[in-house]
């Protein structure tokens, strides 16, 4: 532990004052750099007091929760704005090559206003996959994405989709069709894109079907056999043959049903209509790309609820959004560039 002791001078005519060393030694306020950095990678990773406990064991550094969120909270602000404004956030993306994928969804957090849903945007550039069959869908390994770029906060759907579209025009993507968008059958998320990136391909993420087919297949069948049969089948279709092959299918030996069943089959049904032309999965497992939204599941898991939802954490809405600014660089990879270029 170091302590520092420094003067403190005032200039009489123009009333200037404050301590010149602190310039030389790149000390902002009361903590240098390197010490704000600390103090909020412990802020984005735990709760506050955690924080406090962590940073005195790991490197002596003692520093109340009052100042460790006083701090983050800070700098979540400057990430935010980071983030919207300086090119240098958006070049890496904007340079590099790779399928673009956009992703979204929602998880929710405990506020003061009661349990509120955080929206959560990635754009992503991945390398294309090798083709894969029916048979290994479920098994190949795809590319990690090269580079991406999340965004989250809690806000209405239409300001949300707005910001797919801010966000598209800040990482340049003129032609809307290169993107495909990958989400599940949420309704707010499909009337976004058709706004906000009408052109884009969809796909509607597979594993969410396969919940869908499953929830059915247990209605059908009283057998554990026979319900892994269906939704096998099912699954088989679905992949091979699209929103034709699915629709004939589970209508097969309708007047055998109960109505209980056939209510089932037409609630799987009105899920998978809308989403006809988002279906086309063996198209794109041979062409080597994604028909999962892996990607957002992780960043809500991992970007918002790991964090935000520790310790039944209740959080003041802007101070929630101000933390996701942290959370957000941490979790794209933006935090050593974000504390070089700020």
């Amino acid at each position: 532990m170091v302590k520092l002791v420094r003067a403190y001078f005032e200039c009489a005519p123009c009333q200037q004052s404050g301590y010149p060393l602190d310039d030389r030694l790149g000390l902002e306020g009361r903590y240098s750099r390197n010490a704000q950095r600390l103090i909020c990678l412990a802020a984005a990773s735990w709760s506050y007091d955690i924080s406090s406990q962590r940073l005195a064991e790991f490197c002596g550094l003692k520093v109340s929760d009052t100042t460790i969120r006083k701090v983050s909270q800070e700098h979540g602000a400057t990430a935010n704005q980071w983030l919207r404004t300086e090119p240098k956030a958006v070049r890496e993306f904007r340079e590099e090559q790779g399928e673009i994928e956009f992703t979204t969804d929602g998880t929710c957090v405990n506020t003061t206003q009661g349990w509120r849903e955080v929206k959560v945007g990635i754009f992503s550039k991945r390398d294309l996959g090798a083709p894969a069959t029916l048979a290994d869908w479920s098994s190949r390994t795809l590319p990690i994405p090269k580079v991406r770029i999340a965004f989250a906060a809690i806000e209405k759907s239409e300001a949300f989709g707005r910001r797919w579209k801010a966000w598209r025009k800040r990482l340049g993507l003129v032609d809307t069709s290169a993107v495909t968008v990958i989400a599940d059958g949420a309704k707010w998320i499909w009337q976004e894109q058709l706004k906000h990136l009408r052109d884009a391909d969809g796909v509607l993420d597979i594993f969410h079907v396969l919940e869908h087919i499953s929830q059915t297949s247990q209605i059908l069948h009283t057998e554990a056999e026979q319900v892994q049969s269906w939704s096998t089948q099912a699954r088989d279709v679905l992949l091979k043959d699209g929103w034709p092959g699915i629709e004939f299918f589970v209508q097969q030996g309708f007047e055998h049903r109960t109505e209980t069943q056939q209510q089932s089959v037409n609630k799987l049904l009105d899920y998978l209509a809308p989403h006809q032309h988002h279906l086309n999965y063996a198209e794109r497992l041979n062409d080597g790309k994604t028909i999962g939204s892996g990607q957002i599941e992780g960043a809500c898991k991992n970007m918002i609820g790991r964090r935000l939802k520790a310790n039944a954490a209740r959080w003041k809405i802007r101070r929630l959004n101000r933390m996701i600014g942290l959370c957000t660089i941490m979790y794209t990879d933006h935090w050593n560039k974000y504390w070089q270029t700020t």
